[in-house]
């Protein structure tokens, strides 16, 4: 383990739990979402061993932790990240895109084809981001950039989110003051899914790029 997670990370995160209960939970998660590096692999499964932990109290409500609200707390203190990290991208991604985009050859064409894309499978790729390391926080940044309905974006990120903290909670609840084992199960799978899961998605941005090269230059032969 890293050697902040010890001398920083677990000590704040102990604190928050201890004084704020729930919402601690909350705040880590939105940190974690709007892509400030709070890893969830650690911070999940060691609330989710405080549900297991019948002498741990809960400071908001003064009784035992409990596993239904602590994945709601996980994943409502997710959504509050992921659309701040959104509203960046669309707020003001967006309209630096739309002025200066053109330096770095991208018109407000392409910007238009980026929306309709999200708008077809933006579903789909934030869904299963919230799975893959790296991914499931930067993601929100160019999907709000392209202008994708935020309602969807909630939506899927909530359900992707969902299943994700109820995973690491669970887990670490199953394994009580073994926790920290559920990020040392997790290093093989998170490789995995950096090994497969960005160059997919590099692929596709290659490709999409690609075509927009050769929409460009049909549409150039044309004007010639």
């Amino acid at each position: 383990m890293l050697s902040w997670l010890d001398e920083f990370l677990i000590p704040l995160i102990t604190s928050m739990y201890e004084a704020v209960g729930y919402l601690g939970v909350a705040i880590a998660m939105a940190v974690d979402a709007s892509s400030f590096p709070v890893p969830s692999e650690f911070i999940l499964p060691f609330a989710g061993f405080l549900v297991a932990d019948p002498t741990a109290v809960e400071p908001l409500t003064g009784g035992r932790w409990l596993l239904l609200p602590t994945i709601a707390a996980a994943t409502l203190g997710g959504l509050v990240g992921t659309w701040g990290a959104y509203a960046i991208g669309a707020y003001g991604g967006r309209p630096l895109l739309n002025r200066f985009g053109r330096i770095v050859r991208i018109d407000p064409v392409d910007l238009d084809r980026a929306d309709a894309f999200f708008a077809r499978h933006g579903g789909k790729i934030v869904f299963w981001s919230r799975f893959i390391p790296l991914l499931r926080t930067a993601i929100s940044f160019p999907a709000g950039i392209a202008r994708m309905p935020l309602g969807r974006f909630l939506l899927y990120s909530a359900a992707g989110s969902l299943l994700w903290n109820t995973a690491l909670i669970g887990g670490g609840a199953a394994l009580g003051q073994n926790w920290e084992q559920v990020k040392e199960w997790l290093k093989p799978l998170d490789t995995l899914l950096l090994v497969v899961g960005v160059p997919a998605l590099l692929l596709l941005g290659a490709w999409r790029l690609g075509l927009l090269a050769r929409l460009r230059g049909a549409r150039h032969d044309r004007r010639g």
